[in-house]
């Protein structure tokens, strides 16, 4: 964010090595997700929906591991927007909803294009 706020144009950042496996066993959660809401025909509501509450259970999980083993969460919302704990944030719903369907299309045009 430095290169916003900062004026810096190296764009530099901060971000924990944690992420990593979280958000790459998170996404292969969600692609095996989209693969059962696709063979089951659900309606995009219903999988926009899925994806919400799978979002939010792979932040709630690993935030609550990584708060039990560490003492802390890299990301702590208490005190901004309406939380959980302080460890989703119940008003980003929305957000992850069309992210969701956002990244079942960036899936399947992969996998026609054999990528995926």
């Amino acid at each position: 964010m430095s290169g916003i706020f900062e004026r810096d144009r190296s764009l530099t950042g901060k971000t924990y090595l944690w992420m990593l496996p979280i958000w790459g066993a998170g996404g292969l959660c969600l692609e095996q997700l989209r693969h059962a809401l696709v063979a089951a025909d659900a309606g995009w509501g219903l999988r926009g929906l899925a994806y919400v509450a799978a979002i939010y259970v792979i932040e709630y999980g690993s935030g609550w591991v990584l708060r039990a083993a560490l003492g802390r969460c890299p990301w702590d919302y208490t005190g901004r927007g309406l939380h959980f704990r302080g460890l989703v944030r119940l008003d980003y719903a929305p957000a992850w909803f069309l992210c969701g369907l956002f990244f079942e299309r960036v899936c399947a045009a992969a996998t026609r294009a054999g990528l995926g």
